[in-house]
């Protein structure tokens, strides 16, 4: 399985758009890896994950063909996570060459948002509504979504995703896991794991995680037989709130055996 983590910043991207904090003045000046645009990933050019704002800057930037896509997992409705209306550029006059619909699945609120963007009988897409816990099979992957610590309002989404012999967590947006996500999660086997860090070294594991509870979550799955010798625990979505810059980020993890994410990264699983 080959994962690569498209962006890796908190919903106001990092620098943020219109900051002018020295947080973001310098990650500016920086540039390379610190540069982090809003939160995806891709898993074997066939598995996408969310569909942010920035979507086209990171086909561009990374050169990918969506078109190989087959299947959309939604995590929540957040605008860093999902502009439905981007996904008519899929549709004819925009889009031509494909041959099959996107496999779109999300919870209630994430379908309807996209059912009101593209039409429920829209050809090139198909609509699946999934319940936390309750796994399901995808023409490429099986996936069990799992709840998250997020937004109150809504039912948010963390991924456990099983293919070709591998398994990842996609966690976050989400702070602290809820028991029931934990109790679902014990016992599993977890190759590689994607932690939301928004809140870097400053208080809070509610709704977003910081360093610590990062590292707590690390020691947790190792506690319930979850993490084996060889899984991989990798850290994202930073807010430019946290004044971290990359480098800072990895003196941070590096004596915990964490790797820090950033735009473009990608890892074998």
């Amino acid at each position: 399985m080959n994962l690569q983590l498209l962006g890796t910043a908190a919903a106001e991207g990092f620098p943020a758009m219109f900051c002018r904090c020295a947080h973001c003045l310098e990650a500016r000046r920086r540039g390379g890896k610190n540069i982090r645009t809003r939160t995806s990933a891709l898993i074997d050019g066939e598995i996408k994950i969310d569909f942010p704002a920035d979507t086209l800057h990171h086909v561009l930037t990374h050169g990918l063909d969506l078109g190989n896509v087959k299947e959309l997992l939604i995590t929540h409705t957040h605008e860093d996570h999902l502009v439905a209306s981007e996904l008519t550029f899929r549709g004819p006059v925009f889009a031509h060459g494909i041959d099959e619909p996107l496999d779109v699945y999300g919870h209630d609120l994430a379908i309807s948002r996209c059912t009101q963007a593209l039409g429920r009988g829209n050809a090139r897409f198909r609509f699946h509504l999934v319940q936390p816990f309750r796994t399901f099979q995808t023409r490429t992957a099986t996936v069990t979504p799992l709840r998250a610590d997020h937004d109150p309002t809504q039912t948010c989404l963390l991924y456990f995703i099983e293919k070709d012999g591998k398994t990842l967590l996609y966690g976050h947006d989400t702070g602290w896991f809820p028991d029931d996500t934990w109790e679902w999660l014990a016992g599993k086997s977890i190759d590689a794991a994607v932690i939301d860090c928004t809140n870097g070294t400053l208080e809070g594991r509610r709704n977003h995680m910081n360093v610590e509870a990062v590292i707590d979550t690390r020691n947790r799955l190792r506690d319930i037989g979850a993490f084996h010798d060889g899984s991989v625990m990798v850290a994202t979505h930073f807010s430019h709130n946290i004044g971290l810059f990359h480098d800072d980020l990895e003196r941070l993890f590096a004596p915990e055996g964490i790797l820090v994410a950033y735009d473009g990264m990608t890892l074998d699983i």
